[in-house]
């Protein structure tokens, strides 16, 4: 397995985990009837809860093009070193995002999304050139 498959995969456990932590913070503080119901008017989430919500939104936004770098360059057998660290930059990014969206780091949290993103961009431009 290259290593960008490796970190996909390890991003995509990112994913399980942050879901979970969001449950976890959350429960109790969303109404039931509101969580398992068909949601035709938008749930709140208050503090904490709504910040890893929309954490994990961005991450899951953020996986798809990840994903996208990350198979491309494994299935063109363009898989480097380069782009072996900028997969594993993007992930410590992830990482990083979460505590820095959950505890209102500004503009910490903005810095760390922009070095995520650009890790995903390089490794797509290396596909591409």
């Amino acid at each position: 397995m290259t290593p960008e498959l490796t970190v996909l995969t390890l991003a995509a456990l990112l994913w399980v985990v942050q879901f979970v932590v969001y449950l976890a913070v959350g429960h109790g503080r969303i109404d039931l009837d509101k969580a398992v119901g068909p949601r035709d008017v938008p749930v709140e989430r208050p503090g904490a809860a709504g910040r890893l919500h929309r954490a994990l939104s961005n991450h899951t936004e953020g996986l798809v093009l990840f994903a996208i770098a990350a198979l491309v360059l494994t299935i063109s057998g363009q898989s480097n070193g380069f782009t072996a660290a900028c997969s594993w930059v993007y992930l410590i990014a992830r990482v990083l995002y979460v505590p820095a969206y959950a505890l209102g780091w500004t503009p910490w949290r903005t810095v760390i999304w922009l070095i995520g993103l650009a890790a995903n961009t390089a490794m797509l431009l290396a596909a591409v050139i």
